[in-house]
């Protein structure tokens, strides 16, 4: 049986992090302002129902990836370097995941709205 309670806590808590992302991390907010424009320049543009799909689907993976790499960079601080030296390999991996996330969506973005500039 579905217990209301228990649905409506897992969205405050979900919300709670989501808050906590954006308060706390600078990069989670330029994702999520270039996000909002892509989605701006999406309806400006009147993209077709296939390029919604990509760009919404590329927001999700890259949005995904950075709170992802949020959690591993605060589970690792908490070894400390002291601890292991991999650690800082470990957070500098977990950026990079991102950082090709962001090139191959930021290439797909130009692919979907470049042509819309051109006359």
């Amino acid at each position: 049986m579905v217990s209301i309670r228990r649905l409506i806590n897992s969205f405050r808590f979900a919300f709670r992090g989501f808050k906590q992302l954006v308060q706390s991390e600078q990069n989670f907010r330029v994702h999520l302002v270039v996000s909002f424009l892509a989605l701006i320049f999406g309806v400006y543009f009147n993209i077709k129902i296939w390029q919604w799909c990509l760009v919404v689907l590329m927001i999700g993976f890259v949005l995904i990836l950075e709170i992802l790499n949020t959690v591993f960079e605060r589970m690792v601080d908490m070894l400390r370097p002291r601890l292991h030296v991999y650690v800082g390999d470990i957070k500098d991996m977990m950026s990079a995941v991102v950082l090709v996330a962001s090139i191959a969506s930021a290439v797909i973005g130009l692919l979907i709205f470049v042509p819309y500039f051109l006359p």
